[in-house]
């Protein structure tokens, strides 16, 4: 069938569009070079969009991903304090990138660094990776047959590079950042699947909880904070989408919203203009989900996630609701086992560490015997202490476990693996080992008495970390092989 006048319009528009996105061109400055990447990005978005609703489904061979080039001309030694920026030797370190207008300040940020300390070329232009139509914004009429259409594929989604593959590190390019932009795609894909709200609104800081009543007690905060004048947050987005504003938060309590969602880990944004405010993530229960939700926000750089949940304690010294600051990590959630060996130290992050015990300071007062510092033991069985007492002393008699929970060693864990800070702080909430079971009527009077005082300590702690995010800018989590110049 051919094509008629209209459409043919439509051709010309699509190659005028077309000629102004050449190959690899050598561009001038690191702001250039971002704003060239998206550039690229809206120009395919906008081709496939309009080939799709045309029917012109032959130009959608040309909608593909913008990619960037560091060339590193000369490797020269760098202040050894550098926490990343940083390239074992010369050469060209390429990525292909999705949604660059998504990490603008992240991708600005990592490239002024490198530039800084290496003399190189930044080159910008076309990959020959192209974007499937699901991963676009605004497309409709995907045909049944696709033709030139490309389709999602499994097969460019992995964490070869995050997981120093040899493939991925002994190419042509090296790799510049930590994932292939299907990778990316998918993630803020499930991301909005998992939360029910786009990805755009996520914040750098991230707490993780599995208690709709700890999120109540942050929409709470976020209320509280932006009917303040003086208040960095300027918008609280809730599970529902709906977006308040400070104007709003002055009239409103927190039983006029609604903070149920259908999806399964309703999410919370508490936004500041620069992105440097707070999420919160009701995450459920389980090592499984923890893995799920950090496989898909590391793409978006945050600087750290905690986790505050609820543990078992396991000294008899202990009460219920004494807060356990993880510094340690037994792993038996079994979750990452095949992907960071249970071999591999998890180390604590001090510059988190300091800030929670601040934040515990700050909220409990100076003389606070509520909290302590140990090791976390993470399990997949919820019902671990349905044991013969025998079991029981096997299991642990070699073991320095404080607390046992689900969730804290998978996302220190991933932490770890991605390359992004994190921290635990728990609220023990019962005393199996020592005749205090975790029972319906006690477990709901401490709620009520700690639920307030435990939010506040994570959000005081992410606070603190935001007014000087260089304290997180650690050299502890980077490889000494497989590494990528990005943070």
């Amino acid at each position: 069938m051919g094509i008629g006048p209209a459409a043919s319009t439509r051709r010309a528009s699509f190659m005028d569009t077309l000629a102004s996105m050449t190959d690899l061109q050598h561009v001038h400055s690191v702001n250039e070079a971002v704003a060239r990447l998206c550039e690229l990005y809206d120009k395919s978005c906008a081709l496939a969009r309009e080939a799709l609703a045309s029917g012109d489904h032959d130009a959608y061979r040309h909608v593909v991903y913008p990619k960037i080039t560091v060339h590193i001309r000369q490797w020269t030694p760098i202040d050894r304090s550098e926490p990343f920026g940083y390239v074992d030797q010369e050469g060209r370190y390429s990525a292909v990138i999705s949604k660059p207008w998504l990490i603008r300040d992240y991708l600005i940020e990592q490239l002024t660094r490198l530039s800084n300390n290496y003399p190189c070329d930044l080159y910008v232009g076309q990959s020959d990776e192209r974007i499937p139509p699901e991963y676009i914004r605004g497309t409709t009429h995907i045909p049944q047959d696709r033709g030139n259409i490309p389709r999602p594929t499994l097969d460019a989604v992995h964490d070869g590079i995050v997981d120093g593959a040899w493939k991925a590190f002994h190419g042509k390019d090296k790799p510049l950042f930590h994932f292939g932009p299907q990778r990316f795609d998918i993630a803020c894909a499930r991301i909005e699947h998992y939360t029910g709200i786009e990805v755009d609104t996520v914040q750098k800081y991230i707490l993780f909880t599995n208690y709709a009543m700890h999120t109540t007690e942050f929409v709470k905060f976020g209320l509280r904070e932006l009917a303040r004048e003086d208040s960095r947050y300027t918008a609280l987005v809730l599970p529902t989408g709906e977006t308040i504003h400070p104007n709003d938060a002055v009239l409103l309590d927190v039983d006029e919203l609604t903070l149920t969602s259908r999806y399964q880990m309703p999410r919370f944004d508490l936004i500041t203009a620069g992105g440097d405010g707070i999420t919160m993530i009701n995450i459920g229960v389980g090592p499984s989900n923890a893995k799920t939700i950090t496989d898909c926000l590391a793409v978006l750089r945050p600087e750290a996630w905690i986790m505050i949940g609820h543990c078992a304690g396991l000294d008899g010294r202990m009460r219920i609701g004494d807060l356990i600051l993880g510094n340690a990590y037994q792993r038996e959630d079994h979750i990452l086992d095949g992907t960071v060996t249970t071999s591999n130290p998890i180390p604590a992050i001090p510059e988190i560490q300091r800030m929670l015990e601040a934040a515990v300071e700050e909220v409990y007062g100076k003389d606070n015997s509520l909290m302590r510092t140990g090791t976390v033991l993470s399990t997949d069985d919820r019902n671990w202490e349905w044991r013969t007492s025998r079991d029981l002393w096997e299991w642990l008699r070699h073991s320095t476990a404080v607390a046992v929970d689900m969730e804290s060693c998978t996302l220190a864990a991933n932490g770890y693996r991605y390359r992004i800070p994190y921290g635990t702080l728990l609220s023990v909430s019962d005393l199996p080992l020592h005749a205090v079971p975790k029972l319906p009527a006690q477990a709901q009077a401490f709620y009520s008495n700690s639920k307030e005082a435990h939010v506040m300590c994570a959000v005081r702690a992410v606070e603190a970390l935001a007014e000087n995010p260089e304290r997180l800018r650690t050299r502890k989590l980077r490889r000494t092989v497989a590494e990528v110049p990005f943070r």
